[in-house]
């Protein structure tokens, strides 16, 4: 493997005559998609379709500039994700379809359909075998088994489990089952501080496993809870939290080899978006003020020199006035770790890195 691999970088600025879409398929050519041969190939592109409510996530016309690219090599594209594990409207396909035709992603705006990665109740998966750390067998979702090119588009931010939702996390969380999403999930669940809980019952309402009652006071039960997190960023009074005694470094290394185990042996090309950096996942029917501002897109065939390049670039940023960071970190410090403390998105990174996914060491190359 080499010692660095090259990243692409364009920022958002564009002159007459060329839009967004444009410029990121000039930054996809220069990062060398050309590359990969998709005649006649099914190409799965992983996206997130946002949870609806939310205006952070990726907007469609994005999509379409990458189905344009895929259709003129001869590929056959398609858009897809894979069910949630909590209440939304995201939890099976039916609703999850809905859910994207409401924010943009049909056919008629993206020049391709849409396929829910584990079918219609989030369970129609594949074991597939990496022997990792953690994990002995990934399950994932099996239209994403089926492709024969994975392509990457994700919108980059802050993610209160793994401290960013960048490319490894898209491929390790997105791709995952049902059942794989539980396996992730479980040996990390939260807790609540009775101090800070006013009772207000908000996380019970919001709890898919039933696992939260309230009496006065919110109370997790462990054998329930699968350990999903919803009920961290749902909480309005900072009163649930990540149990320190179940490291979410854990959840950080599964959701790695769950990332490998979704790409492997199948060429693979990613993109980020790094704009509106939301404190939170786009899995939330709301989200708030971006930490930092918007930066550019970001391509490369490398998935885990893509999440540390991003990752870097948000680090320089300032800090936007009004958000949630605003006031809580000075100049050089991390701002994933400063929005969500219980998080070190390095340890997912590192042991990217250790099972072969890729380096975190990089080439920025500007696009011109």
């Amino acid at each position: 493997m080499a010692e660095r691999s090259d990243v692409y970088f364009t920022d958002m600025g564009t002159g007459t005559g060329e839009g967004l879409p444009d410029k990121m398929k000039r930054l996809v050519h220069a990062a060398g998609i050309d590359k990969i041969d998709m005649k006649k190939k099914f190409v799965a592109v992983k996206i997130h379709f946002g949870e609806p409510g939310n205006l952070s996530y990726l907007r469609p016309n994005y999509a379409k500039a990458m189905v344009d690219v895929i259709r003129e090599k001869g590929g056959i594209p398609f858009l897809t994700d894979c069910s949630t594990l909590y209440v939304g409207r995201r939890k099976d396909a039916a609703e999850h379809l809905d859910a994207a035709y409401e924010n943009g992603f049909n056919p008629f705006a993206t020049g391709c359909h849409v396929i829910i990665g584990d079918g219609l109740k989030g369970d129609d998966d594949v074991d597939v075998p990496i022997n990792g750390e953690c994990i002995k067998s990934a399950k994932i979702g099996r239209a994403v088994i089926d492709a024969d090119v994975i392509i990457t588009m994700t919108h980059f931010k802050c993610h209160e489990l793994t401290g960013f939702g960048g490319v490894i996390k898209n491929l390790g969380m997105g791709c995952a089952s049902r059942r794989g999403k539980m396996e992730l999930h479980s040996s990390n669940k939260p807790s609540v501080d009775a101090e800070k809980c006013t009772g207000c019952g908000h996380c019970a309402d919001k709890c898919a496993q039933s696992a939260i009652s309230v009496n006065k006071k919110a109370k997790i039960d462990e054998k329930i809870c699968v350990g999903c997190g919803r009920c961290i960023s749902m909480c309005r009074f900072d009163a649930i939290n990540v149990n320190m005694d179940q490291p979410n470094d854990i959840l950080c290394k599964r959701t790695a080899e769950y990332a490998l185990a979704s790409i492997t042996g199948k060429p693979n090309f990613h993109v980020s978006m790094v704009i509106d950096v939301s404190p939170a996942c786009d899995c939330y029917g709301h989200n708030d003020i971006p930490i930092v501002p918007d930066i550019g897109m970001f391509a490369s065939f490398d998935p885990v020199a893509l999440d540390v390049a991003c990752a870097d670039s948000v680090n320089k940023q300032p800090v936007v006035k009004g958000s949630v960071l605003f006031g809580k970190v000075k100049e050089g410090d991390d701002r994933f770790t400063g929005t969500h403390s219980a998080t070190d998105w390095k340890v997912m990174t590192d042991h990217a890195k250790t099972i072969g996914m890729g380096c975190t060491s990089y080439s920025l190359k500007n696009l011109d």
